[in-house]
């Protein structure tokens, strides 16, 4: 553990600062309505209020209101948990799209709605009213109590999240004497013996620069030329994770022109306000800007600078500086060849793009570069509206265009461990997810692939849609798994072809790496030493696709599904890869038995996937892996039954405990343990805990934050407090059909 990571420990060590919806909604919500297609998810605001909704009892649910008379009751049985499988699966079916998927919200970071205000500022770019006055709403609810706002949802409040949320929210139109810009004035007020908002990490230091509240002389240089450089450089573009590189060439480009808004009122009383000096316009000028380039608020530091990455900053400033200007053309033709493969990406992926940040990007360069009125950005202006989840506390921008092939394929695969008797009753929510795993499905390559940096993508999956067009190794391995069940179960009036499934199996022997694990939507291209060069600051991990043992499992999963159907298909290479992988995977395994989860919160989430697959792939529930694994989990049990692992495991790469036990921490758990056959009295606590945090109507409160990626950005998975709880008690009453787990409810104890 780096002692870095123990600082954070202590520094974050207290905090759960849950959110409180103190800010009551700003529009009317019965207006909004949840349309959907082929797995898009759009949020209208229906002005017209006999307008009939594509998804009535979805769209009301997502935003708060009370579905109680919109839900029939489901049919109760005696037995505890039984009864608490069927009463989840009755409420969560209701909430299926038309399409086939379950909507969900996926925010969580508080980067992304500032990147989109500059956006809308730099390009005068209309936000619909509802929206803007949600977008608000949504910002005064995730205030934190000092005054900022955090990296994410539940963070502390950091220099990053307090300056660029401030800017977002002026920029909406709050006023600068606003009680809540006030505070937050006050938050970065005390900062300013340490830089104050100068100390902002580097992406801060973009769009402060971007906004001209910044000097682009205090950013360090985001060289376009890089992208000239032949594709044998050990560390080329090419060969940075896909989610790093599609971000840094149109901040590169953007960096190459050091486009800047023009001064306006607002600028000017942004830069007064954030510089916290009076006259921000006259400080602005005698700001030593070269000397903030590697300042970053204690707050915020997650990576520091390597000493090769200070040395690499300072080549490229003095070559920005004193050589650039010299080799125009050089320039001009790196800018061009930035611009042709962000504009290949727009294509590739209807203009959607990979995630948020590159989307805004994106849409940015082409709104500079070709115009407000070219078919590109327009193409891109109807495309932003994927991105913003309508919830319980605002409008946010969610981390993709949603998590819906993620969530329906896990659903089904949790359904199906369901008894016999049960899955009959639901027999049509099989059908309709598997008509949207079916849609779902990417079915041809990218046109010239490889001139863009892309691989192949013919059988895979992606997380959210078809139309994003990235797939994902996990994705492609949990979207075949949740086909075969439905065509081999007969769940299904359209299951999918063997060509399809194929393609599928295809796709993921190509995808894994020589280690035999997987990464996550290309096999790894680059070596560790790309590390070296992480200049966010504030995340970890993020130069190139590492292997992870989610991505493995599920692709691993899906292999030994597949293999039993089809045994003869490319059997020698579909053993070969399921063999390396069962090795990597073991190899995961840490001392205490644990499996470190990168994708969600994190050690209870990686064991289960790791014995899920393990098991799936032969291995003895009796081996000493899973074993040890086992002896892990039940070592994190709490007294009330349940399991609860704070997001500070992510961060500090060592189990936390949360304070309180979580719904779906103590699924993934009772999930595993269930799968080994282990210790019948921990599974029955766990599933106690399940049946007793259930609500009346079939559904579980929300709880801590779930989801994480590059180990100090946490996410939300608003379904997964719905399905994991549902396929652990199917699962548990499948395994234990004559002892399902009856709960005495006068004295709320498991008989």
């Amino acid at each position: 553990i780096h002692p870095r990571h123990a600082v954070f420990g202590r520094m974050w060590q207290g905090l759960v600062e849950k959110t409180t919806l103190s800010c009551p909604p700003a529009t009317d919500l019965n207006k909004w309505s949840l349309e959907v297609e082929e797995g898009r998810q759009v949020w209208n605001y229906l002005e017209d209020e006999t307008a009939t909704k594509q998804n009535p009892i979805a769209s009301k649910y997502h935003v708060g209101l009370d579905i109680t008379n919109d839900i029939s009751q489901a049919q109760s049985t005696s037995h505890g948990a039984e009864d608490a499988l069927r009463k989840a699966i009755h409420f969560f079916g209701a909430l299926q799209t038309e399409d086939g998927h379950w909507a969900g919200d996926y925010g969580g970071p508080m980067f992304l709605i500032p990147g989109y205000a500059v956006f809308t500022y730099a390009c005068n770019f209309p936000i619909p009213t509802p929206n803007r006055l949600e977008l608000i709403r949504y910002l005064r609810n995730l205030q934190r109590s000092d005054g900022g706002w955090g990296i994410h949802i539940e963070s502390l409040s950091t220099v990053f999240g307090t300056t660029l949320n401030y800017v977002a929210m002026r920029i909406f139109g709050v006023p600068r004497d606003d009680p809540c810009l006030q505070k937050a004035r006050s938050w970065i007020t005390e900062r300013v013996k340490r830089d104050g908002c100068l100390a902002i990490p580097q992406w801060g230091k973009f769009w402060l620069a971007v906004m001209n509240i910044y000097s682009w002389e205090g950013v360090n240089s985001l060289m376009p030329e890089m992208v000239l450089l032949p594709e044998a450089f050990p560390w080329h573009l090419k060969k940075m994770w896909c989610y790093a590189r599609t971000v840094y060439l149109p901040m590169s480009w953007l960096y190459g022109n050091q486009y800047q808004v023009p001064m306006s009122s607002l600028v000017s009383e942004l830069r007064s306000d954030l510089l916290c000096c009076g006259c921000g316009d006259e400080v602005y000028k005698k700001i030593r800007w070269s000397t903030l380039r590697n300042k970053v608020a204690v707050e915020d530091l997650y990576t520091p600078h390597t000493w090769i990455l200070d040395l690499s900053f300072t080549v490229l400033n003095f070559y920005d500086r004193w050589l650039a200007g010299w080799l125009p053309s050089l320039r001009k033709r790196a800018m061009d060849e930035i611009y042709l493969i962000c504009k290949k990406e727009d294509e590739f992926t209807h203009y959607i793009n990979i995630g948020p940040v590159n989307k805004v990007l994106n849409a940015f360069i082409v709104h500079l570069q070709e115009g407000p009125e070219s078919a590109a950005f327009r193409s891109h202006s109807v495309r932003f509206a994927d991105y913003f989840w309508m919830g319980k506390d605002g409008m946010k921008m969610n981390g993709t265009n949603g998590s819906q092939l993620w969530d329906t394929s896990f659903m089904v695969q949790g359904m199906i461990e369901a008894p016999q008797n049960i899955r009959n009753e639901f027999r049509d929510i099989f059908n309709k997810a598997n008509a949207f795993v079916d849609t779902t499905q990417i079915q041809v390559n990218h046109p010239d692939h490889k001139r863009y940096w892309r691989d192949c993508t013919k059988g895979g999956w992606p997380f959210s849609t078809r139309d994003m067009g990235w797939i994902v190794s996990d994705c492609t391995g949990e979207g075949l798994k949740a086909a075969l069940i439905c065509r081999f179960h007969e769940l299904t009036d359209k299951p999918l072809t063997d060509d399809r499934l194929f393609s599928a199996v295809n796709i993921l022997l190509s995808m894994q790496n020589k280690t035999g694990g997987y990464a996550t939507c290309e096999a790894t291209r680059g070596g560790p030493s790309f590390e070296w060069f992480n200049a966010s600051e504030v995340f970890g991990e993020i130069m190139i696709d590492y292997d992870y043992v989610e991505c493995c499992s599920s692709s691993l999963q899906g292999l030994c599904m597949f293999r039993k159907r089809f045994p003869e298909h490319r059997k020698d290479e579909v053993n070969k890869a399921i063999e390396k992988a069962t090795k990597f995977l073991v190899k995961q395994q840490r001392d205490d038995g644990s499996f470190e989860g990168m994708w969600g919160v994190c050690f209870t989430y990686g064991t289960w996937f790791a014995i899920d697959g393990l098991i799936e792939a032969g291995f003895s529930a009796k081996s000493d892996v899973i074993q040890r694994a086992c002896q892990f989990l039940a070592s994190k049990q709490n007294a009330d039954g349940g399991w609860g692992e704070s997001f500070l495991s992510c961060m500090k790469r060592t189990y936390v405990n949360h304070e309180t036990s979580q719904v779906t921490n103590t699924a993934w758990a009772v999930l595993g343990l269930l799968k080994a056959g282990y210790d019948k009295e921990v599974i029955q606590q766990g599933i106690k805990l399940l049946v007793s945090r259930q609500l009346p109507n079939g559904d579980w409160a929300a709880e801590s934050v779930c989801g994480v990626f590059n180990k100090n950005c946490m996410i939300d998975y608003s379904n997964f407090k719905n399905i994991f709880p549902v396929w652990a008690l199917a699962r548990y009453t499948s395994q234990y059909p004559t002892d399902v787990g009856v709960v005495n409810t006068s004295e709320g104890q498991m008989a």
